[in-house]
């Protein structure tokens, strides 16, 4: 019997929540389910304050939706 027996195993850490892209129940290419998704709320509350942001931030909304859309994995 080797030392290592009494030792119980290792416990594997959980991995955190990807941020995906939604492969269904998307409207365009899924980044606000997504993000949705991620963060436990609903999916229009997310796009609403993308609208808010592309109406009030002078289109930062829309380049931080395509950045969202390049770089977040499709799940």
């Amino acid at each position: 019997m080797s030392n290592y027996d009494s030792y119980p195993a290792p416990q594997s850490t959980p991995k955190g929540r990807r941020l995906t892209r939604r492969r269904h129940g998307k409207m365009v290419a899924g980044v606000c389910g997504g993000i949705a998704d991620h963060l436990g709320i609903d999916a229009t509350i997310v796009r609403l304050l993308l609208v808010a942001a592309v109406i009030f931030g002078f289109g930062t909304g829309l380049i931080l939706y395509v950045a969202g859309w390049i770089l977040m994995p499709e799940a």
